[in-house]
């Protein structure tokens, strides 16, 4: 086949390529999208639906070590380990725990915070002219718990957020029945997250900014990229449908961007973790907010489809097949929480999150590959941190000064490794 000249072109159409595209058409690029599932079907489809435009605390925390060998031998637990993949996990593992350090922490807060608080602006601003404005919804993070005692506003998590101006507040059990009804009584306390979001279909987002990307002249290439490769005047990309040369790359391409880099000789310590969800389809109950459930580590929320209860996290790699107990397993804890709940009808589903040990995505150029940016490795936040990474990555790609200081999420900070 020939070679086709593209000008703009991100490779990954999940909603963090999806966004970077937008933005690219407002600083006026001619943008192609390449990816060979269809738009936002991967985690873009099946997160938690939570857009915390104050999420501020790591993933890794101090201690939080100590809790991994019984979250591993519970079977409703919020992580597991395929233990034929230990040998390839484990050194990622151990820049998870070393992330975790006190001095680290704030740091890390930092970064994460200043990357979630304009999401929801910006999503409002693509979403504008679209007629599914209502997508995106205001929405309150309701942290929930059994036992009071456990709800300490002390705890670093807590004081990361106290400091950095997160506006919420502690209630009883009274309260959170008035906030939400359907709740178990058993749950006696809570922490109101104020001043979010969330999303009431968060696939149908990404598809509906698609059809916005491509009625303004965007151009999609359901295609696979293999390779990418500097060259005078820009960018190879090989694809199924033959070589591309683009005028720059942004490389949004989840877990598999790794693969990509790798090909290019670029080892980076990026994670496929496994998330599952399970959605109740004829819930009988109605939730007004994110929920988190402290005690089983999920979040449960209302979405077009039914209640969805999504966090867990699998270690087992890329390729190997999904496990579906681990979503299953959630409709337990979902009973407990709403007793009300009809479990009966329900589907599953399994997704990969792009993880790198200290919870920052990389955002900015990929180093010995002029031309491409780098925008993945978002974790848990994909959904939130989307919007403002793709407004830097476009920034970067053609050449202007980000708004903000991009130096935490460069790849650089992993050296050779």
């Amino acid at each position: 086949m020939s070679e086709v000249r593209l000008g703009y072109t991100v490779v990954g159409a999940g909603i963090v390529g999806i966004c970077t595209a937008l933005s690219l058409q407002e600083r006026g690029q001619k943008v192609t999208l390449i990816d060979p599932n269809p738009p936002a079907e991967q985690a873009s489809y099946g997160n938690a639906g939570v857009i915390s435009t104050w999420s501020c605390v790591p993933q890794s925390m101090p201690g939080l070590w100590k809790n991994v060998p019984k979250w591993l031998l519970d079977p409703e637990g919020p992580i597991s380990l395929r233990w034929s993949y230990l040998p390839k996990f484990l050194p990622w593992m151990l820049k998870f725990f070393a992330a975790g350090r006190a001095d680290r922490i704030p740091a890390i807060a930092d970064a994460l915070l200043q990357l979630h608080r304009p999401t929801v602006d910006i999503f409002r601003q693509h979403l504008a002219g679209t007629g599914h404005e209502d997508l995106v919804r205001d929405s309150m993070y309701v942290f929930v718990y059994r036992d009071p005692a456990k709800l300490n506003l002390d705890n670093l998590e807590w004081r990361l957020r106290l400091e950095r101006g997160v506006p919420l507040e502690q209630i009883d059990g009274k309260t959170l029945a008035d906030v939400e009804p359907d709740i178990s009584h058993d749950y006696k306390a809570a922490v109101l997250i104020k001043d979010q979001g969330r999303a009431y279909d968060p696939g149908a987002i990404g598809k509906v900014l698609v059809e916005k990307f491509q009625n303004q002249g965007g151009t999609l290439l359901q295609s696979r990229a293999h390779a990418l490769k500097p060259v005078d005047g820009g960018v190879e990309i090989v694809t199924d449908d033959g070589t591309k040369i683009a005028d720059k790359v942004v490389l949004a391409a989840g877990p598999w961007s790794a693969t990509l880099l790798k090909s290019h000789g670029l080892k980076v310590p990026l994670e496929a973790e496994r998330g599952y969800h399970i959605v109740f389809t004829d819930p009988g109950v109605t939730l007004n907010n994110s929920i988190m459930v402290t005690d089983a580590k999920f979040v449960v929320s209302s979405m077009a489809q039914g209640v969805r209860c999504a966090g867990t996290a699998e270690f087992a790699g890329l390729d190997h097949p999904p496990d579906y107990r681990r979503a299953h397993v959630l409709a337990g804890p979902a009973k407990r929480l709403l007793p009300n709940l009809n479990t009966e009808a329900r589907e599953v589903w399994m997704g990969q999150r792009p993880s790198f040990p200290d919870t920052l995505p990389a955002i900015g150029e990929v180093p010995g590959m002029p031309g491409v940016i780098a925008a993945f490795g978002h974790g848990h936040t994909g959904l939130t941190a989307a919007p403002m990474t793709g407004r830097l990555a476009a920034m970067l790609a053609v050449g202007d000064t980000p708004n903000i200081d991009v130096t935490p999420y460069s790849l650089s900070r992993f050296g050779n490794n």
